[in-house]
């Protein structure tokens, strides 16, 4: 069975952002303004992605 993915990119530093926000860009692997990750598309990514949705962009 194939699983699907999913890319994010990081739009916006973390910088002056609440310590759970940051954690969250660290878990989703986004270190850097302009880095983009492709990971494996679960509701425990979707939740993370959409809890720091003002900060990062799926492509």
């Amino acid at each position: 069975m194939n699983k699907k993915n999913i890319k994010i990119m990081l739009i916006k530093s973390g910088i002056g952002r609440k310590s759970d926000q940051k954690q969250t860009l660290i878990g989703l692997g986004l270190t850097r303004v302009g880095k983009v990750r492709e990971l494996e598309d679960t509701p425990s990514v979707r939740g993370m992605v959409k809890k720091v949705s003002h900060l990062v962009k799926i492509i």
